[in-house]
């Protein structure tokens, strides 16, 4: 079964951290590029565009969007099929639901883990 199952969000005052968890199936997550999205509370409908905000080749190769870049770290574990993102110095703009995926491919979105950043 295709799935995607993130966890970690939760409520943190600006400057402070979170770490994300996404375990995915092994048929996604095997040998791909995985990704972290992130959509804006009440932006919840079908079509409405996701933000990559960080993603990580099989080799471990990272990108970022100057946004999140130098706060935001993602990586991998592949024995465990699950990808993180360790996000520092948060800011209120940061404020999202936060997704996994494969960019390019974009298998069946998982339920996300709600981010809020208060001032």
């Amino acid at each position: 079964q295709v799935q995607l199952v993130e966890s970690g969000g939760g409520l943190v005052q600006a400057g402070g951290s979170l770490r994300l968890s996404c375990v995915a199936s092994r048929s996604i997550f095997s040998g791909k590029t995985m990704g972290w999205y992130r959509q804006v509370p009440g932006a919840q409908r079908p079509g409405a565009q996701r933000e990559l905000v960080a993603a990580i080749t099989s080799d471990g190769t990272t990108s970022y969007p100057d946004a999140v870049k130098e706060r935001f770290t993602i990586s991998r574990d592949n024995a465990k099929n699950t990808v993180y993102l360790q996000m520092n110095n948060l800011k209120p703009e940061d404020t999202a639901v936060y997704y996994c995926n494969v960019p390019g491919l974009l298998f069946k979105w998982g339920q996300g883990t709600l981010v809020t950043v208060s001032p």
